[in-house]
């Protein structure tokens, strides 16, 4: 492990997608920004695999959006159903974006190409690294760590960008509170290998009595490659198997002939909805999972926080160029409302998703069904699925 300097202008915590696009933003401008990540190694697992076309937009301006593109498989297409039936169909093809589609990829690759770009623009990773406290004061904060070896070890810098995660030590530290509930339902999630009906060039929510079930593909040669992600009533395994995601399949798709032939990985996670009550106490900023969390209905999570991780890293640069620190204000002025929004959208989504008496079901699919025969409603959700009202 490198010598970890005891000075910066900026410390970001966390080397997810969200402290990696701040980095590269702070790296390209010449700051001298320290990245910090308490694992040994980035993501293996492909956990969020949606790209938007908001997020290839913001990407577009650090030359890595062609590459995830390349990378990754074009999915111009979203649908809602109810088991068999068909609710709604949006197509991305015709919005106002040199992206007019989704991108499916890994967030190991994401990272991957993310981590190339930052080492290319001078910056690293220092890890395994654990923040364990942050102080602030008027001219600075003090960021302790413990490093790989056990040793301790301080850095005093301008700015401190907590990126790192939902149970953020950063925002503890700095007191903000982290305002929301959590879903009671499990969520499984699951890449697996099967005879998906749909064509990979659709991404599919289904509105099962059982539950919310999303269905995506996955780049990979053979084409049987699919993310599944959806709500249990139960207890799932911590890593369900076949049998598990099969059944999964079955009430979501009933009488499709699907077989889930493998599960390459699988994890169960409970959601939560929530907010941080302020996005800044004083030089100590919140990006990303330590922002906001909500339901991965949507897949709008890593998107959210990329774009976090763009507006903040490029705020701070132009504020150590030289530029009124008042231009910092305009960080949570921002992002913070573009964050509400996605929570309560997905948390709509999912309640809708979630509805389970035979009457609240059929009121719900003749709304989505009406919605959908009128252009201008199709287009505006596929518009807010993109996220292109960030901008």
């Amino acid at each position: 492990m490198s010598t970890i300097p005891a000075t910066a202008s900026v410390v970001v915590v966390g080397a997810g997608p969200t402290g990696l696009t701040a980095a590269i933003a702070l790296a390209d401008a010449g700051a001298d920004v320290v990245l910090l990540d308490r694992l040994a190694e980035g993501a293996n697992t492909s956990r969020a695999c949606v790209i938007h076309a908001r997020t290839l937009e913001v990407l577009s301006e650090f030359d890595v959006a062609a590459e995830l593109c390349e990378r990754g498989l074009i999915v111009p297409n979203f649908s809602f159903r109810d088991g068999n039936r068909v609710l709604a169909h949006l197509s991305f093809d015709q919005l106002p974006t040199p992206f007019p589609f989704t991108v499916m990829l890994g967030q190991n690759d994401t990272e991957s190409v993310l981590l190339r770009r930052l080492e290319r623009a001078g910056g690293r990773v220092h890890r395994p690294c654990e923040v364990t406290g942050i102080t602030r004061d008027d001219a600075a904060v003090t960021v302790e760590y413990r490093d790989g070896d056990g040793a301790p070890g301080t850095i005093r810098a301008d700015y401190v960008i907590g990126a790192d995660g939902m149970h953020s030590p950063t925002r503890e530290a700095a007191g903000i509170g982290f305002t929301g509930d959590s879903y009671a339902e499990s969520f499984v999630l699951a890449d697996v290998r099967m005879n998906w009906p749909d064509p990979r060039t659709e991404a599919t929510l289904t509105l099962a009595p059982q539950g919310l079930a999303v269905v995506a593909p996955l780049p990979d040669e053979t084409g049987d490659r699919y993310r599944v992600v959806a709500t249990v009533d139960t207890t799932p395994p911590e890593h369900p198997d076949r049998d598990f995601v099969q059944g999964i399949v079955d009430a979501c798709r009933p009488g499709s002939g699907t077989t889930v032939t493998e599960v390459t990985w699988s994890s169960r996670f409970h959601v939560h909805h929530r907010l941080a009550d302020h996005y800044r106490a004083g030089r100590i900023f919140l990006a990303g999972d330590a922002a906001h969390v909500h339901s991965p209905a949507g897949g709008q999570g890593m998107n959210t926080g990329i774009q976090d991780g763009a507006a903040l890293g490029g705020l701070l640069a132009r504020v150590l160029r030289g530029e009124p620190a008042t231009l910092l204000d305009e960080y949570e002025r921002t992002r913070r409302p573009i964050a509400l929004g996605v929570v309560a959208f997905t948390d709509r989504m999912t309640r809708l998703a979630t509805i389970r008496s035979t009457t609240g079901r059929a009121l719900r699919n003749t709304a989505i069904r009406t919605a959908a025969r009128i252009p201008a409603l199709r287009r505006a959700q596929a518009y807010r699925l993109a996220e292109l009202g960030a901008r």
